[in-house]
């Protein structure tokens, strides 16, 4: 798998076609408001991006016999990600991507409330987040510019937001870059929730794909999954994923923290420096040879395995019905609840500051 990465990486640089760049409409949301759907293409990958959450619909990549398949979790129609238990998938989250314990925090001094939705605590944003939202859209060369304004006071979060997600195609990678600046300060975490099956949306659970994950620690959880504080080691414990290990090696294994989250649903402490662009997690699913490389510059990456996905409840847009565990998420963040915890690194933005955060997803296939 090592070996994997480093070609993936020299294939990377000799890839420099530009993306084909089409718009088509996509029906409309809940409201009755029109969603638009637009397509990047390259010889290597097909990406769809919606307008609705600004968030990836398709994946198209290829097997190691060239063969394509959607390889992330995904609807046909906008009704159902406003669905019971679609709303998040492949979408843009915020204003605060994770969790927020108990739906407050404080900013100088002063204590705000924001929704709760999610055992009594605030998750992705509250109620009414990012990922319901119409985005609107610029379309660029080689990608798309998403642009949302949040206002002041919205879900209870100070300051008027204005964030931007731009999402480019290079050959085999996607680049996602964020953006966003605010008007009072407030607090941020926005990241993409996009579930990944490299089999194939639909096929199946993601219990024999391989993951690697580059971080020495983790943050723990309590009961409602909200970190204790603590940056643990994952030496000796089934959160070590320093070398490759499929999904369902370890996650029934007799471990308080995956017995809380029903399996893997962690923030996991990056290697290297935050800020600069490195690799954060490599996924091989070895029996079709696709592999997947994550490139961030945020601290962390929730490692997601699906466990609340439940049996038979939805359909994907290839028309099969979703299992439990059938796709994992990585998404690249600031730590769950970090303006409750000093130590971590700051979720807050200021007045006269920019937000910006990359992050690179990758596709090759291996034999």
């Amino acid at each position: 798998m090592k070996t994997a990465v480093a070609l993936l990486a020299l294939g990377l640089a000799g890839m420099s076609l530009q993306a084909e760049v089409t718009k088509a409409p996509f029906g409309t949301e809940k409201n009755g408001k029109p969603v638009e759907m637009y397509t990047l293409k390259s010889p290597e990958l097909e990406v769809k991006l919606i307008t609705l959450g600004a968030r990836i619909q398709t994946i198209n990549a290829p097997d190691r016999n060239g063969a394509f398949a959607d390889v992330v979790l995904g609807f046909s129609t906008a009704a159902e990600y406003q669905g019971e238990g679609g709303r998040y998938f492949g979408a843009i989250v915020g204003r605060y991507g994770n969790r927020i314990a108990k739906g407050q925090f404080a900013i100088d001094g002063k204590t705000y409330h924001v929704p709760i939705n999610n055992n009594g605590q605030s998750l992705h944003g509250g109620l009414d987040g990012f990922d319901n939202r119409i985005w609107s859209a610029k379309q660029l060369p080689d990608g798309v510019e998403f642009t949302l304004v949040s206002p002041d006071g919205d879900q209870g979060y100070p300051g008027q937001l204005t964030a931007h997600v731009r999402y480019t195609l290079h050959g085999p990678s996607l680049k996602i870059e964020y953006s966003a600046t605010t008007t009072k300060p407030t607090v941020l975490n926005l990241t993409n929730h996009s579930y990944f099956n490299l089999a194939g949306e639909g096929n199946g659970t993601i219990l024999n794909q391989k993951v690697e994950i580059h971080a020495d620690r983790y943050t723990p959880v309590d009961a409602v999954l909200i970190p204790t504080g603590e940056l643990s080691s994952v030496a000796g414990t089934p959160f070590d994923f320093r070398m490759p290990h499929t999904v369902g090696e370890r996650i029934e294994a007799a471990n308080d923290q995956l017995k809380i989250a029903g399996g893997y649903d962690h923030n996991f402490v990056l290697n290297g420096e935050a800020g600069t662009l490195r690799t954060a997690a490599v996924a091989l699913d070895p029996a079709s040879g696709r592999l997947l490389r994550v490139e961030t510059t945020e601290p962390g990456v929730q490692f997601y395995t699906g466990n609340f996905i439940k049996d038979g409840q939805m359909t994907g847009t290839g028309g099969k019905k979703y299992q439990h565990r059938g796709g994992f998420c990585f998404e690249t963040q600031h730590f769950p609840d970090s303006p409750n915890h000093p130590a971590f690194p700051s979720t807050l933005l200021r007045p006269g500051q920019t937000f910006h955060s990359t992050t690179v997803f990758s596709f090759t296939a291996v034999q």
